[in-house]
């Protein structure tokens, strides 16, 4: 059914993957009919609330600095971390990521903007676990609810960047290229079928890499580990929830 349907652990990944792009939200007009506000990378927020209306920098989730100066003279605007530093505070231990601003400055955006400066992963689990494959979180409650994402973003695995090992990269519906919200996995392997390989289609574009682990690999590989069990709605979901207690920022 789609292209990297290769086992059926993957094929129990993807039938999981695409509930979970759905439960999750999408782009939703306003109920009184008019056009929903704007988010900070220019998509329409999909069921998590209204925007934030002040402007962000597309490629930073800091705040344009107000104009001054001369009439005329263009507004100043911080200097850019595009590196930035977070840590998945879980059950097992920390993990720390370092995110890549300069390939994939709408995913970083909207991961750091949309939902780690909001809370939102705060108390969520990791729901799929595949030792040897990756681990996928960013969408369920500890009681595998689904919680509300924000707008769908511009897909950007053209970037150069690889699904290797111990690399972070968003979870997107597999019929649509542009429909990545708040799930993410880490890599436990080389997974290069789910690299970018061409415009063709969704099934030749791959899945966007935006950051990597730098610290806490053990606990990585102790999730992977982590005993599991296949339910009617959740294949290979940890029999112990690993949960997500929060993701801060650390520069």
């Amino acid at each position: 059914m789609y292209w990297f349907l290769r086992s059926k652990w993957i094929a129990g990944f993807v039938a999981t993957l695409v509930a979970l792009q759905i439960g999750c939200g999408g782009d939703n007009p306003a109920d009184d009919g008019t056009e929903p506000p704007v988010n900070s990378i220019g998509a329409t927020p999909g069921g998590g609330g209204t925007a934030d209306p002040t402007p962000v920098h597309p490629q930073s989730s800091q705040e344009y600095s107000p104009p001054g100066g001369s009439p005329g003279q263009l507004p100043t605007r911080p200097k850019q971390n595009l590196h930035p530093v977070v840590t998945i505070k879980t059950t097992q231990g920390d993990i720390k990521l370092r995110l890549d601003a300069e390939k994939a400055p709408i995913t970083v955006d909207n991961f750091l903007s949309n939902y780690v400066d909001r809370g939102y992963y705060d108390q969520t689990v990791f729901h799929y676990v595949e030792d040897g494959f990756m681990i996928a979180g960013g969408g369920f409650t500890a009681d595998l609810q689904p919680k509300e994402a924000r707008a769908e973003i511009l897909n950007e695995a053209h970037n150069g960047l690889k699904n290797k090992r111990y690399t972070i990269a968003m979870a997107r519906n597999p019929e649509y290229v542009n429909s990545a919200t708040s799930q993410f996995w880490i890599n436990l392997a080389d997974n290069s079928f789910l690299d970018y390989t061409s415009d063709e289609d969704a099934s030749t574009y791959g899945y966007c890499v935006f950051g990597e682990v730098i610290a806490g690999q053990e606990v990585v590989d102790r999730i992977a580990k982590t005993p599991v069990h296949d339910t009617e709605a959740f294949p290979k979901t940890p029999t112990t929830p690993v949960v997500v207690q929060t993701v801060v920022r650390d520069e």
